[in-house]
């Protein structure tokens, strides 16, 4: 077969692929081959503009390393990553809805115990975050693995500035205790921008889009025999929570980081100066067959 023209070319490629060793691999490279031909034809692109795309996805990919993921940032702000998230996750009643994990997890967070403070050499206002961990119909879970993460009180994580601070900070995971509770201090997160000084800050600046996530903090929670929860706790009245640049905000995940005078705090610790509190009860869902598998 030769020749080809716009209307004979996905049909050859469809053909070409056919003896795919398996069936999954066939069924995604027809349906990729079908879409992307379709979106060609659709907005018949230039060759200038065509090699354009080549280099913006060249670039993408020149900006991943070790501390920043930038396809991770193009597939959430496209909503692709929540897109997934939503498949995946359909959230039966009393459990917590999930959301995107982001690009600034890491997967060696310093273990602590309950009641530590994980801000490191931070400053900024103190926040005390305290919280449950059960399953769906209520059963507290003990000893789940708590694994928190959030930004400054100027919207940057850990990872992007260890060379100003020298070691992670406002990262840690934690166990729940015999109550399935936990609870730990730290200082309040900001709003911040996603880092768009690259391919990604440049499509969205193109767009018209501003690049703003509301403040909040990660949860990544996991225990024997229930699906791991990934989601956020969004600060209430965040003024980018209607325009999240990544799409994750969700009404159940949004909470009052309450501002409490001195005092006694839930802890019993005693506070010279006024502090926030943030508290969330997760719900867990048991895990599928297929999800233990994965």
């Amino acid at each position: 077969m030769r020749n080809f023209n716009e209307n004979t070319i996905t049909n050859a490629v469809l053909e070409r692929i056919s003896g795919a060793s398996e069936p999954r691999v066939l069924q995604i490279s027809e349906a990729l081959v079908r879409h992307l031909h379709a979106f060609v034809r659709e907005v018949r692109p230039t060759q200038k503009e065509w090699e354009y795309g080549i280099d913006f996805l060249t670039r993408t990919g020149h900006m991943c390393n070790d501390k920043r993921q930038e396809f991770i940032l193009l597939s959430d702000t496209l909503g692709v990553s929540m897109l997934v998230d939503a498949i995946n996750h359909p959230v039966p009643e009393g459990a917590t809805e999930t959301t995107v994990l982001g690009p600034f997890f890491v997967q060696a967070a310093p273990e602590k115990q309950n009641g530590d403070d994980i801000s490191g050499a931070m400053e900024g206002d103190a926040m005390i975050v305290t919280g449950s961990v059960s399953s769906v119909d209520g059963k507290p879970l003990a000893g789940a693995v708590v694994d928190v993460w959030h930004s400054d009180d100027d919207g940057y994580y850990d990872v992007q500035q260890l060379d100003k601070i020298g070691d992670l900070a406002m990262r840690a995971r934690f166990h729940t205790d015999n109550n399935g509770r936990f609870h730990f201090w730290s200082i309040r997160p900001a709003a911040y921008p996603i880092p768009h000084d690259g391919p990604v800050g440049q499509m969205l600046e193109a767009q018209g889009r501003h690049p703003w996530r509301p403040a909040h903090v990660h949860f990544m929670i996991s225990a024997p025999g229930y699906e791991q929860l990934v989601t956020h706790v969004f600060v209430a009245d965040d003024k980018y929570l209607d325009s999240d640049v990544v799409f994750g905000v969700k009404d159940s995940l949004i909470r009052e980081f309450a501002r409490r005078p001195p005092g006694s705090a839930p802890d019993g610790r005693m506070m010279n100066t006024d502090y926030f509190h943030l508290n969330y009860d997760f719900g867990l869902k048991l895990a599928t067959r297929d999800a233990r598998a994965a």
